[in-house]
């Protein structure tokens, strides 16, 4: 796969000037759009370099309680995929920073997948993360990506073998999205000797930047990274802030992650 470069050369030439790249995880129209802007706007103020906004799924396979509850009201409050296309275009352009999408296939194959790519492109996503789509299962959606300029973000886990690292590299741009341990997101993960390990193989496997995400809590969580992973990414944290404190705390816990 010829790698469109676009959102990796973003994410690179920011490295040059930080150590640790933040991304971070809103679910679009959970608890509203309107604090979804709100949010954003602590986010992108207080540092962030990138934003994951989740279209909400009825069954998000690869999200813990937190995140699952946020689908899962979302959708009850009468969330549309037309509605988060058209929030992705507002923000992308109010903020200069990437944006992503991440949601599951079968949002995109119902919507179809060359339109839903057309769409994204229009409200200048750059990249898509879908954790329950290998490449194997659609070539199309891959071709798709590549005319169209949005990075498929892949997902290399402590599971994976190092051929299929080999493998999935072939067909990932942007960065590696490396899963921080089995299981779903939300709980604390743990980065010892045997997250070094997984993340060397992570490394040997791709040259693309890494993400880390999966249980990324706090400043002692991304110091434990820096160094050893380019981007940190925080997704439950920030709604359980957003649900117990309200969208005022957002601000300061990002700007004290690093």
């Amino acid at each position: 796969m010829v790698k469109t470069m676009i959102l990796e050369e973003k994410l690179r030439a920011q490295l040059q000037q930080k150590d640790i790249l933040l991304m971070t995880h809103i679910v679009l129209g959970y608890p509203s759009f309107h604090v979804n802007r709100q949010v954003i706007a602590q986010m992108v103020g207080n540092g962030v370099d990138c934003i994951e906004m989740q279209i909400p799924f009825s069954e998000p396979m690869a999200d813990g309680p937190v995140i699952l509850k946020a689908n899962q009201d979302s959708l009850a409050a009468g969330t549309t995929v037309k509605q988060c296309l058209e929030f992705g275009a507002e923000m992308t352009a109010a903020h200069d920073i990437p944006f992503l999408f991440m949601t599951y296939y079968n949002i995109i194959f119902k919507y179809g997948e060359e339109d839903f790519f057309m769409a994204a492109k229009a409200a200048d996503i750059q990249g898509l993360i879908v954790p329950d789509l290998p490449p194997e299962m659609s070539p199309d959606f891959f071709r798709f990506a590549k005319t169209s300029g949005i990075a498929p973000i892949l997902i290399f886990a402590p599971t994976s073998t190092n051929s299929r690292m080999d493998e999935l590299n072939t067909s990932a741009d942007g960065f590696i999205y490396c899963v921080a341990r089995r299981g779903v997101t939300g709980a604390q993960s743990e980065f010892d000797g045997e997250f070094d390990s997984y993340l060397n193989r992570c490394r040997a496997a791709t040259s693309l930047p890494l993400a880390v995400g999966f249980g990324i809590r706090d400043s002692e969580d991304v110091r434990a990274i820096s160094g050893r992973a380019d981007i940190a990414v925080i997704g439950s944290k920030t709604i359980q802030l957003v649900d117990t404190e309200g969208v005022e705390a957002v601000g300061p816990f990002i700007s004290n992650l690093r």
